[in-house]
């Protein structure tokens, strides 16, 4: 018998270490940006704060919509000093977590290598709120420069990172990776071979392929229906205060957006340092020292400053996107996806979602996380795509304004919210009616 030998070179790059940092610094929300300026303050010795001790007109600066290009990277606002300056002689700020940094620490705790982290970290940044993969696997190897094989056994480990199946393609690899443990159970046979039958209620058909009796079957059912079905969802964050990322103020024409970050330490390069470089009396061990810390320096100083300039660019993009609710119809919003943003300012979807999640902005209708401008898309009856957002908002109002004594089945809400112009089909009101948190007319009803 013949044996075939077949070497196969793989290519692995490693992230650049200054788009690393970037990446990291873009995803802290303006709490914990500022722990980790001090925190960077305090390890390297290279870089230091400037003491400012009084703030003038002339040092605000701000950037118009339309003017957006200009100096991005010194966008300041000191009347948002207030959120730091009185906030914090009231109580200190805790650490404002969210669920996809808590699943980003919990690499840490895995055999990935550095570069292997990194890529899981790139992986994690491409799902949605709902904890899918929101971007196909090869697109990520691409822009990594990779084969999609060298992806799936670090997608392997990210799934099965707490929440399990975290990171799922679908549902049903979702599911498989929650049952994976009870590999012969008879709800692991129903996932894995009759998975459309389980989706379509086909009990009986079920029941038949896999001859049990009806007891079994429905313990199997029910425990398939106790798996978490949106690994990202029903996580509430560990915080209270919340602190706008980003502030868009109306001045006449033109929207004003500016960085919510006037109370952050201002940085710069130790000039004796600097200057020590080119110090003969140092030796080459003292000097590559000098030289790493001031690279590390520059590097930090200027993420903080990108950090900047892609959340305006991010939040201009939004406004664009979103002209109707930023001129107070706030009951309207256009479908957008990220993939929308970043194909406008030319950025990585996984760019967008570090820009977006956990942040908010202070607007003059109140303070919203950016998520909330993101919506989906539905293509109606007669054709007419429209935001999920609006049809929502629709029903809300549909059901809210009902007789509690006579709640509207959801075939009565088809009909209300076809007379104002929206045909849907009723699954997907009934959809919709249960995201919004109200539950089937029966339970609404009131004595």
């Amino acid at each position: 018998m013949a044996t075939t030998l077949k070497q196969l070179q793989i290519q692995k790059q490693k992230l650049a270490p200054r788009q690393l940092l970037q990446a990291r610094l873009l995803q802290l929300n303006t709490v914990n940006l500022e722990q980790t300026i001090l925190k960077e303050l305090e390890q390297n010795p290279v870089l230091e704060q400037i003491e400012t001790d009084t703030h003038t007109e002339d040092e605000k600066v701000e950037t118009p919509i339309n003017e957006i290009d200009v100096s991005p990277e010194d966008m300041y606002s000191d009347e948002t000093t207030y959120y730091f300056q009185q906030e914090k002689k009231e109580m200190p700020l805790p650490d404002r977590h969210t669920l996809l940094e808590d699943v980003i620490e919990q690499l840490r705790d895995t055999d990935l290598d550095d570069i292997e982290q990194e890529i899981a970290e790139e992986i994690l940044w491409n799902t949605n709120e709902r904890g899918y993969l929101d971007t196909e696997l090869i697109l990520i190897a691409d822009r990594l420069e990779m084969d999609e094989e060298d992806l799936e056994p670090i997608l392997h480990v990210v799934q099965r990172l707490k929440p399990k199946g975290f990171a799922s393609r679908n549902l049903e690899e979702c599911l498989m990776i929650q049952l994976e443990d009870e590999v012969g159970s008879m709800a692991y046979k129903i996932v894995n071979k009759y998975f459309d039958d389980f989706m379509h209620k086909r009990y009986d058909k079920i029941q038949s392929k896999l001859k049990c009796d009806e007891d079994i079957l429905h313990e199997a059912v029910a425990h398939i229906t106790h798996l978490n079905p949106r690994p990202g969802e029903g996580y509430t964050d560990k915080f209270q205060t919340v602190i706008p990322d980003v502030i868009v103020k109306d001045e006449g024409n033109n929207w004003v957006i500016t960085t919510n970050d006037a109370g952050l330490p201002e940085l710069r390069i130790n000039r004796e340092y600097e200057q020590s470089i080119q110090n003969e009396h140092y030796n080459l061990k003292a000097k590559k020292f000098i030289k790493e810390k001031l690279d590390s320096a520059h590097w930090f100083i200027e993420a903080v400053k990108q950090r900047r300039v892609t959340m305006v660019n991010v939040m201009h993009s939004i406004i664009g996107f979103q002209p109707e609710w930023f001129s107070g119809e706030m009951n309207f919003l256009r479908p957008l996806k990220l993939q929308d943003v970043a194909d406008q300012i030319h950025m990585d979807i996984s760019t967008i979602s570090r820009s977006t999640r956990g942040k908010f902005v202070d607007t003059p209708y109140g303070i919203f996380e950016l998520k909330y401008f993101f919506t989906d898309g539905i293509e109606l009856n007669d054709g007419q795509i429209l935001g999920t957002f609006v049809i929502k908002q629709a029903l809300k109002k549909i059901i809210n304004t009902e007789d509690k004594h006579q709640p509207l089945s959801d075939d009565a809400l088809v009909g209300k919210l076809r007379d104002e112009g929206y045909g849907l089909a009723r699954r997907t009101v009934a959809k919709y009616r249960d995201q919004l948190g109200f539950p089937v007319a029966r339970l609404r009803k009131e004595i």
